[in-house]
């Protein structure tokens, strides 16, 4: 089949054909609405959310500051049989606040450390304990795959919708057939069977 011929028969619904139905032209609306949704809100809610979430991960980085704590008690090393690389157990720390003054709160530590041991905890401006904040490149891929993952969640539910619009046109395609079969079926004559 030739280039020109076969791109007519992508396009057969906006053709002028004696064939072609009103509800053709409205499932061809409905397909190009479906695209145009996916591709442009699925293409903005992806650049919102990543640019959303690089901001949040850049106010992490400049908000919280690693600080010096000491180690309270003894945090014992867990039974060797269930022992898995990344073992983490909750101990009290003690640290000083941007204020000066001391604090104490739990935080996962690695397991086997000594009452005593210096380790790093990360606090926000406060003095509150906080997570690490992510590093730029690991913010940077996990921005991007948020994007992703938002830009691709409209996807599902306009292509039920889509589905659905087009399911009910199908169904009263079929339901003007059957109505002009009644008309058209009598005027054939002699039915066989």
């Amino acid at each position: 089949m030739d280039g020109g011929k076969q791109a007519g028969t992508r396009f057969w619904r906006w053709r002028s054909n004696p064939l072609r139905r009103r509800d053709d032209v409205v499932e061809a609306w409905i397909v190009l609405a479906m695209w145009t949704v996916v591709a442009v809100g699925g293409s903005v809610a992806g650049l919102v959310t990543a640019t959303t979430a690089e901001e949040t991960f850049a106010r992490q980085r400049a908000e919280r500051h690693p600080v010096r704590a000491v180690l309270l008690a003894d945090v014992p090393e867990p039974d060797s049989a269930l022992r898995s690389s990344g073992d983490k157990a909750l101990a009290k720390v003690r640290w000083t606040a941007p204020d000066g003054s001391a604090r104490t709160d739990l935080t996962l530590v690695g397991t086997g450390l000594k009452a005593g041991n210096g380790l790093t905890v990360w606090q926000d401006g406060h003095g509150t304990p906080a997570t690490a904040p992510p590093s730029p490149p690991e913010a940077a891929v996990e921005a991007g795959l948020l994007g992703t993952f938002a830009g691709l969640a409209p996807t599902g539910a306009v292509y039920a919708t889509g589905a659905l619009a087009r399911w009910r046109l199908d169904r009263r395609r079929i339901d003007e057939w059957g109505r002009e079969w009644d008309l058209v079926g009598p005027k054939w004559g002699h039915r066989t069977g």
